[in-house]
């Protein structure tokens, strides 16, 4: 098959050609184009040969061109469409959501073009013989990588998936192909944690350079899991327990390999409630997306933003927080440190009713919740992150609008980045 193309804007290289709306694109270079990594790829070129079909009728044209150079045109698909997750992990956070919420949030996406392309994780039990040979020979790297843990037995447990019993071969496979990756995994105490987590970790050291981080991200369990097996919760001295037990392998990579290689994520320092890592511990912040250094990189733009951007005279305000309940001290420390004279800043933790309360991240709080808790809030403004909403920016996780949370706080609600400059602008009345 190929690919209906869409438009072509006057003066692309794909008008200089003659491609019209309605063409279907079959090959570059005498392949054939899978996806938007192959047409990127081929493109790439000073010489091309473009097939097409127009009607019944096939055409080719021939051209020179900058290797960089573009078709510039668009196809109906967009060259891509998102291959689905085959497995049924019991830790997927996806199965634990309730029925009847917007459709897009159910959708399992383990398509390794978005882990090159957006960041994605993958857990690579979807990808046969002929996939991981156009990985290879796309040279599509870096990748992010849902490894779990190594031993075969027990993944194959937690992602419910025969195929997941495959990942050190595949990584293997990677690494003898230059191909690098970043990994995560998601634990489960009592069950990829403990030698097997320790097993994993040397396992995945065995494979530098190919592999480039580790982060460990606690399980995030909501209360709808029928048909899913109990997970006990970390608590504050498991957490505490899971960082003391990664710092010697983190103290014996960078002394072996010049890199900690290993990062818990933030939510085990705020379940843990021991101290942050320096921002040199985090070394260059190679998974903030996921969470691991976040805090750390936010309180320093934080002090950045509060040593550029001078302090405006302002009136006496006071000012609530609404934010998750394991980020709360933490924003109650940097308020009471950085919030002018005559601002009264309170951090109010929202209790996740509508996920369950082992859910304590301010990102998963829905407009309900909000709601119910700051009904007695008495404050000029209530403040929360911008990850609390969708990122088109009008609704929150359980379909209420921004309109409909505004009209039901008795005072009026703002929206911050979720950045140390975008908090000191909200304390310091910049916002």
């Amino acid at each position: 098959m190929g690919h209906i193309i869409k438009s072509v804007p006057e003066g692309s290289l794909g008008a200089e050609l003659g491609l019209l709306p309605g063409d279907e694109l079959l090959t570059l270079n005498g392949e054939p184009v899978v996806d938007v990594i192959d047409y990127q790829a081929l493109l790439s070129t000073e010489e091309l040969a473009l097939v097409y079909r127009r009607g019944g009728e096939t055409l080719e044209v021939d051209c020179e061109k900058e290797e960089w150079e573009e078709l510039g045109v668009e196809f109906a698909d967009g060259l891509l469409t998102t291959r689905v997750c085959k497995n049924h992990c019991i830790f997927c956070f996806i199965d634990q959501m309730p029925p009847g919420m917007r459709k897009t949030l159910y959708v399992k996406d383990d398509d390794w073009r978005l882990s090159l392309m957006m960041g994605n994780y993958i857990t690579m039990t979807n990808i046969d013989d002929h996939e991981l040979d156009r990985i290879i020979r796309r040279k599509v790297s870096p990748l992010f990588v849902s490894v779990q843990c190594t031993d075969p037995d027990m993944r194959v447990k937690l992602l419910r998936n025969p195929n997941a019993a495959k990942i050190m071969d595949n990584l293997r496979l990677l690494k003898a192909n230059g191909i690098r990756f970043h990994a995560q995994m998601v634990l489960c105490p009592g069950w990829n944690d403990g030698e097997i987590l320790k097993k994993s970790l040397e396992d995945l050291e065995a494979l530098r350079p190919a592999v480039q981080s580790i982060a460990l991200v606690p399980i995030g369990l909501t209360k709808f899991r029928d048909g899913l097996p109990y997970i006990k919760p970390y608590d504050k001295q498991m957490a505490a327990d899971l960082i003391e037990s990664v710092k010697p392998y983190q103290e014996r990579f960078l002394r072996e390999i010049g890199t900690r290689l290993v990062f818990p994520a933030d939510e085990f320092y705020c379940l843990s409630g021991l101290p942050l890592p320096t921002d040199e511990e985090y070394e260059d912040y190679p998974q903030i997306e996921n969470g691991v250094g976040m805090l750390r990189m936010f309180e320093t733009d934080l002090e950045y933003a509060a040593e550029d951007l001078p302090m405006e005279e302002t009136p006496p305000r006071r000012i609530c927080i609404a934010t998750g309940t394991s980020v709360a001290p933490f924003l109650r420390e940097l308020a009471n440190k950085h919030a002018p004279r005559g601002t009264t800043v309170e951090v109010r933790p929202i209790v996740n009713k509508f996920f369950g309360e082992s859910v304590t991240v301010a990102g998963l709080i829905t407009g309900q919740d909000l709601v119910a808790q700051c009904q007695d809030v008495q404050a000029d403004e209530i403040l929360i992150v911008r990850s609390m909403i969708r990122a088109e920016g009008d609704l929150f996780l359980d379909n209420m609008s921004v309109d409909e949370v505004r009209a039901k706080l008795p005072c009026p609600l703002k929206i911050t980045e979720n950045s140390g400059e975008g908090f000191w602008r909200a304390i310091s009345g910049q916002l």
